[in-house]
């Protein structure tokens, strides 16, 4: 599967940004569909993923601020991040999970940088 962000950009804070994904090739048994976000000298962490069913989970730090939403015509996710801080800085990555039989296939977009100012 490949995955294409867009959406990144540089916003003060307080602002809003919506990022997509559109995945193409392989995307069968796909189990879920996520953002993930990485800041510099910090570990990528977890944002937000929609499962099957559109059972979604977010990390604490965005509850309230961020949905995330999924087209399956357009097998596309979208992140809407409203109410932007600047600790919401970070290089952000699509991920899509691929689920056959036990074992997970893992797919990373190539990232779309978020830069909010004070």
């Amino acid at each position: 599967a490949q995955l294409v962000e867009s959406g990144g950009g540089s916003v003060q804070a307080g602002g809003s940004l919506r990022l997509s994904c559109a995945a193409s090739g392989n995307i069968v048994s796909i189990n879920a569909m996520g953002w993930y976000r990485q800041a510099p000298g910090k570990q990528r962490e977890l944002v937000a993923v929609i499962r099957s069913g559109d059972n979604t989970n977010y990390a604490d730090s965005v509850k309230g601020r961020f949905t995330i939403s999924r087209d399956n015509a357009k097998n596309t996710v979208y992140l809407q991040m409203n109410s932007l801080k600047p600790e919401d800085t970070a290089v952000y990555y699509c991920n899509l999970r691929r689920r056959v039989y036990t074992t997970n296939y893992d797919y990373w977009g190539q990232g779309t940088q978020v830069t909010v100012s004070s």
